[in-house]
Order: C-alpha cells, then structure tokens, then sequence
C-alpha cells in the first residue's frame, strides 16, 4: 500500500483523533489536522496534501465559516487536492451536494480502518480522471458537470457489462478516443442508449 500525506479536518478532538490513529496504523502521514473547515483548506494549500479528509459538518457560527462541503468545493475549484468527505447522513441531499462541490469520495460514519483504504484510494483514483477531464475541457465547471455525466455513465458499464470502476472509465476513454469525440459526448451517448436520465447542471 502507497503511504499517503493527509490533512485531516474534524471539529470533534476525540473523533480527530481516533481518525489519525487509524491512518497511521495504515501507514499513512497525518501531515495536518484542523477542527472547521477554513482552517482545513488553508492547511491544504500550505502542505498540499494527497488526500484531505473532512467531515460534512463543521462549526460554522461566524462570517468567515464553512462547512465541509464549501470547503471541499474551494479545494476542488483551485485543483489543490482531492478530498474524501466524511458524513453520519446517508441522506441525497448532502450527498448531490458533495458531488456537486466536487467531492471525491466519501464514507458514511460510523467506518472503520477496513473501510477507510479503499475510500482513500477511490478519491486518489476519480480525482485522476477529474484532472484529465479537466485537462480536455480547460474549466473547472464544465469539469464537474462532465464529471457528473461520466460517473453517471461509469455506473450504467459497471451495471450492465460487469466492469470495475477504473475499467468502465477507460473504456469510454478508448471510445472517445476511437470515435474522436469528447468523453462528455461518449457519456451521454451511453445514458441515451440505456434511457438514463442525464444529471441536471
């Protein structure tokens, strides 16, 4: 297993601190950690980490303030890291939200170490394909929402053809490539053929 930088961005000390023991039993870094959100992204543009895992919920009683997912969508706009959101809400809302702000990954609470792992790896893993949509498209935004298309897409291959996540992505890679149209054209086309809704900007 590769051993990762990490900030780590949780309000509650006791919580931030059994997540830090659980990383560095995996043989992760714990680089920094911040109790809200501010703190979070400021940490991660100083250390530029590989991953920073934040919980949805953070204080936000001043001006100055943000959430996990404000702070995950700062991170995310300025290409500084990809991050891993952590949540005790299985709930849509938040998860479109998170998607939205261009969260990577995230893990419903409570998780363990078993499940932390993979979690880390998945959000390594998309914020590789985001930064080469990205690349292709030149605007963060047009990346998000191209994101959301291909994820969507991702999930139709993964469903009907039994492909693995990093194989379903690839395969529309080679397709836009073949067909020498963009990915987001790939990816829509696939929805359209399985009568899939297209996400909404």
């Amino acid at each position: 297993m590769t051993k990762r930088r990490i900030v780590i961005a949780e309000d509650e000390p006791l919580a931030r601190l059994d997540l830090g023991q659980m990383l560095e039993n995996l043989g992760h870094e714990v680089v920094g950690q911040a109790g809200d959100g501010k703190t979070a992204v400021d940490l991660a543009r100083e250390l530029k980490p590989d991953v920073v895992i934040m919980d949805i919920k953070m204080p936000t009683g001043t001006e100055d303030e943000i959430d996990g997912i404000d702070a995950a969508s700062l991170l995310a706009e300025e290409k500084v890291a990809p991050v891993l959101l952590m949540t005790a809400y299985n709930d849509p809302e938040y998860i479109e939200r998170a998607r939205e702000a261009g969260v990577m990954a995230y893990l419903v609470k409570p998780y363990n170490e078993n499940q932390l792992s993979p979690a880390i790896e998945v959000a390594l893993a998309r914020y590789g394909e985001f930064s080469q949509l990205q690349t292709e498209l030149g605007s963060t935004k047009d990346a998000l929402m191209t994101r959301k298309i291909v994820e969507r897409a991702k999930g139709v291959l993964m469903d009907t053809a039994g492909l693995k996540e990093s194989e379903a992505f690839h395969r529309i890679q080679r397709l836009s490539m073949n067909s020498r149209k963009s990915m987001r054209e790939v990816a829509e086309a696939i929805l359209l053929t399985h009568g899939i809704e297209q996400p909404r900007p």
